[in-house]
């Protein structure tokens, strides 16, 4: 018998060997499940939470019904009617050059005139406004040419300013100013012409 093997223990209980066997807790399996298990939760929580504060943060595009469905804002009907239904042939254009350089007025009456403007008077500025107009130009007019000429011809002319005058008629003065250089390239014009004519895009109404 070894030396091993408690007393009165012997047959199928004995203890065989020079080592005693090691003895330890068996691992808590569940107290580990639990512990993985609380974890999610624990970031499932903290998700929603998030998600919640991003919708407060974010607006109210979105309605909750008292059946707890999600409903939309109802999209605004777009305008049928373009922003601007004026031609360049609908408007006389009168050109002034308020430069020291002569023939600017000549020259861009010209090709207003190739894009489909109506020409009207061409010459150097009033004294009101020679040599006193500082960036590429000045549209004038009548009050009413503020709801539709000036955004035609402003088109041609990249920068120019508008001002308003007592003028009961319909034309409108360009006046080209000292850092005047060219009127817009034709390409450019067009495409800002275009946009003026075309109708708001429509909202898609989705949330």
């Amino acid at each position: 018998m070894s030396m091993l093997t408690p007393p009165g223990m012997g047959g199928k209980y004995r203890i065989t060997g020079s080592k005693y066997p090691r003895m330890r807790r068996p691992r808590n399996r569940r107290r580990i499940v639990f512990a993985v298990i609380a974890a999610a939760v624990a970031l499932s929580l903290a998700g929603w939470g998030t998600l919640q504060l991003i919708d407060v943060f974010t607006g109210d595009e979105k309605q909750t019904t008292a059946a707890g469905k999600t409903d939309c804002k109802p999209a605004p009907k777009p305008s049928a009617v373009p922003l601007v239904t004026l031609k360049p042939s609908q408007i006389t254009v009168n050109v002034y050059n308020a430069t020291p350089r002569g023939g600017l007025a000549k020259a861009a009456a010209d090709e207003l005139k190739k894009r489909g403007f109506a020409i009207g008077k061409v010459g150097n500025a009033p004294a009101a406004y020679d040599k006193k107009v500082a960036g590429p130009g000045m549209l004038l007019g009548a009050p009413s040419a503020s709801k539709g000429p000036f955004s035609v011809l402003g088109t041609q002319l990249k920068g120019a300013t508008t001002k308003t005058d007592a003028r009961k008629t319909a034309d409108v003065d360009l006046i080209l100013g000292t850092a005047f250089t060219a009127l817009t390239a034709k390409p450019d014009a067009d495409a800002a012409l275009a946009i003026l004519a075309r109708p708001a895009p429509a909202p898609s109404g989705k949330c």
